[in-house]
């Protein structure tokens, strides 16, 4: 008996569902791989956000105190001030606050914590951060900006990398594919350069200065003095301007000014990159307040009871690119002045309201007269217009076009303030973002 073998065909139909099994399979293969570079990724930036965050706090909070409250010098402590704030900036997961890691040894400066000099690359060191644990205050007169930019002793920066190294980030679905967990990293650093906007309270009086008295002719900030108003014996060359300190500007008036004199500074932020509001010429009012304000203040004074202590004002400082002061001139930084000597608004023909002391100097021809209160009676008017060349003399007291203030003639030295811009260390102040006219910040920037 035969058996007759049969042959089953598979019809079209059922091919197509073999196919679409095998290809769903596939599908589902790389789905999943989807998913999970989908998950891990998005995982993955978040925690990679939280470490920037971190290493942002770190940088920004050690850079904030890296010079001390005078400014004489730059404060090791910003490291542990850097390392507590990245530190504190822990990742929330349902397992609760997971530290980051900060490789730092508590009193060093290096690692994962260091202070530094940030160059722009405007010279000729590349841009970047160079650590160094110098603890010295470089001079910032007298340079330019390119000079200072390539001096690495020159520190402004606070450096900080977060990290996920102890407890690394674990992936999700990727694990599937070996890969457990990811260890990660981020950088930030802070830059403290040169105050430009002013807190509010910050600027002492209402004056500006120009940056064009306070520079020499390449720009660079000098320690040479200068003299407010008419600085240059008669011409219309300008030193300063009075201000209310209003951004938009408004109008600067006596009635807008005179409740700033001896108050409490700027009501608002003075932004830098700004016009700020400003008006050309002496206000009788105002100057009076002023001056009596000056009188006032809590310096040591002579036997005359005129102030023989320099008045140090942090004042903002404008672009006075013409010698008419614009309205609303550009505020570019700030400055700490010294002033020295405030004349009354009259004129003064006989040299009658002149200085005999002024912190180590005193007036010879005051000294050998048996230093009299009445320096009218004391004194000849020669003898007081002496005393007036000596003190221009000794404090270098220069026009514009550098004319000694002591040689002109009383009508051009009459509603005068007199002042040298600060060669001194001082307090930082305001927000990064000004011109170099001595004055450091209080407030760092983000540059990485």
């Amino acid at each position: 008996m035969k058996r007759h073998l049969k042959t089953f065909h598979l019809t079209g139909t059922a091919r197509q569902r073999g196919a679409v099994v095998v290809q769903v399979a596939a599908l589902a293969f790389v789905f999943a791989g989807l998913a999970a570079l989908t998950v891990d990724v998005h995982h993955l930036l978040l925690v990679r956000n939280e470490l920037q965050n971190a290493a942002d706090a770190g940088a920004l909070a050690g850079a904030r105190v890296l010079y001390n409250n005078s400014g004489t010098e730059i404060n090791t402590a910003a490291n542990q001030d850097a390392f507590d704030a990245a530190r504190a900036n822990a990742a929330v997961s349902t397992d609760g606050a997971i530290a980051v890691d900060v490789n730092w040894t508590s009193g060093s400066n290096s690692g994962d914590v260091q202070r530094g000099h940030w160059s722009f690359g405007l010279g000729s060191l590349a841009k970047g951060f160079y650590p160094n644990d110098s603890t010295d205050p470089v001079t910032l007169w007298n340079r330019s900006i390119i000079d200072l930019d390539e001096d690495t002793e020159f520190i402004i920066a606070v450096r900080v990398v977060a990290r996920r190294d102890a407890t690394r980030a674990s992936s999700f679905f990727a694990r599937i594919f070996g890969y457990e967990d990811f260890a990660l990293s981020a950088e930030a650093v802070a830059y403290i350069g040169f105050a430009g906007s002013l807190n509010p309270s910050e600027a002492d009086q209402p004056i500006a200065i120009c940056k064009q008295m306070i520079t020499d002719n390449a720009g660079n900030y000098t320690c040479n003095t200068g003299r407010m108003l008419n600085s240059s014996g008669g011409t219309t060359s300008n030193t300063a301007a009075w201000t209310n300190f209003s951004q938009p500007c408004e109008t600067a008036n006596p009635t807008t000014m005179r409740p700033l004199i001896c108050g409490s500074g700027n009501p608002e932020p003075i932004t830098y990159g700004r016009g700020i509001g400003t008006v050309n010429g002496v206000q009788d009012n105002v100057y009076k307040d002023l001056r009596d304000c000056w009188l006032n203040a809590p310096l040591a004074k002579d036997p005359r009871g005129f102030p023989r202590e320099s008045w140090s004002l942090t004042l903002p400082v404008i672009d006075c690119p013409s010698p008419a002061v614009s309205n609303c001139a550009d505020a570019v930084g700030a400055v700490t002045v010294d002033v020295v000597w405030i004349k009354e608004s009259g004129s003064d023909p006989h040299w009658e309201d002149v200085p005999v002391q002024m912190e180590s100097w005193e007036c010879s021809g005051w000294v050998a007269a048996g230093r009299p209160n009445n320096i009218k009676n004391g004194l000849t008017e020669d003898q007081r217009r002496q005393c007036w060349q000596d003190f221009a003399v000794n404090f270098n007291l220069r026009t514009h076009d550098s004319t000694s203030i002591g040689t002109l003639p009383a009508s051009d030295v009459q509603k005068t303030i007199l002042f040298l811009p600060s060669c001194e260390a001082h307090e930082p102040t305001g927000v990064t973002g000004g011109e170099n006219f001595g004055v450091l910040p209080e407030i760092p920037v983000l540059v990485k």
